[in-house]
């Protein structure tokens, strides 16, 4: 069991041509890893990550979640977004339980759990408003969580918060992941982020996105960012990112 991904074609219609946008991707994830995703930009990465989610079904392949496949969206995949797209009318514990209710005991509970888990107690009722873009990040996370999803993926949920919020909301993360046994898969621009997260890194290439390199992460957690194994993975993977940026001008794209 765990999710396997293969991708034979994905393409956009582009004016007169098609655009192939992933070519061959063959991954797979068994439950409790946690993949990290990165490449140039336009590698198809986000492509990626909604195909998995079942918000885009126009390609060629297939992706299973624990021999399932999808088709479609649904709990199975949690999602969190670039922006956390929280309803601004409702307090953040409405949030969290969007279309549950409240008011029955279960969901109550798993309101409470959810919001333990991303360190938001004593702010249930507080509008999106009145918490910081690192605190809503957290609510939509705990949103994702509470319908128990199969798979957490996550399109740079970080990318907008300051050096800062996002290293504390990346060792929640971690948390989160240890805590659920969730298997995540997140797209990033940041190789130290890549590194600092994930159990293996999918290193794509783009023009069209191809698997460049897959690096196994062989370290413990909590990662010390200076630790010499720590740098040496993470040069390994700066080198493999270098190179597919240089083999997308080689191609004749991005000029």
């Amino acid at each position: 069991m765990g999710v396997q991904i293969q991708i034979l074609e994905k393409s956009f219609q582009m004016e007169q041509e098609r655009k192939l946008v992933l070519d061959g991707i063959d991954l797979h994830l068994n439950k409790g890893d946690f993949l990290t995703i990165i490449g140039p930009s336009g590698c198809g990465k986000s492509t990626l990550l909604k195909i998995v989610a079942g918000l885009d079904t126009e390609y060629r392949g297939v992706v299973l979640v624990n021999g399932r496949q999808i088709v479609k969206p649904g709990i199975a995949q949690g999602f969190i977004f670039q922006e956390h797209r929280l309803f601004p009318w409702l307090t953040v514990e409405q949030n969290v339980a969007a279309d549950l209710n409240l008011k029955d005991p279960e969901v109550r509970k798993k309101v409470d759990e959810m919001l333990e888990i991303v360190r938001l107690k004593g702010y249930e009722k507080a509008y999106p408003s009145e918490i910081s873009g690192g605190m809503s990040q957290r609510v939509a996370i705990a949103r994702a969580l509470i319908r128990d999803p199969e798979i957490l993926l996550l399109d740079e949920p970080f990318g907008a918060l300051d050096a800062f919020t996002r290293g504390h909301l990346q060792d929640v993360l971690i948390d989160i992941w240890q805590q659920k046994n969730i298997t995540m898969l997140l797209v990033t621009h940041d190789i130290d982020e890549a590194v600092y997260l994930g159990t293996d890194i999918a290193i794509l290439r783009a023009n069209p996105g191809r698997i460049q390199k897959l690096v196994h992460v062989d370290l413990s957690y909590p990662r010390s960012r200076t630790s010499p194994a720590y740098q040496q993975i993470r040069q390994r993977v700066l080198q493999e990112f270098e190179k597919s940026e240089n083999e997308k001008y080689i191609d004749g794209y991005g000029i």
